[in-house]
């Protein structure tokens, strides 16, 4: 299954490094990564594979709001169809 991970917020070091720590962690691949910063504000997407991850979907996607959470970001992770079918025209 694949799905997309937004991240946004106030930039700081060490954003993207923890993110793809947890990530890596849990033998999740990343497919597609694009970040920009926007004067002090950071926001990043992410199509990732989990096709071999560790844990279930719910659960990383849990620890990815949680890792957000305390680093002052907002981390959301939907599944890739239900990102399309919102986003379709």
């Amino acid at each position: 299954m694949r799905a997309i991970v937004t991240v946004t917020g106030k930039d700081t070091t060490g954003i993207i490094g923890r993110v793809c720590t947890c990530l890596a962690e849990n033998n999740v691949n990343i497919l597609d990564i694009s970040q920009t910063v926007m004067q002090e504000f950071f926001t990043m997407a992410m199509l990732i594979d989990l096709d071999k991850s560790k844990k279930p979907f719910a659960e990383l996607s849990d620890d990815l709001a949680a890792l957000g959470e305390a680093m002052g970001l907002v981390v959301r992770t939907q599944r890739e169809d239900i990102f399309t079918l919102m986003h379709r025209v």
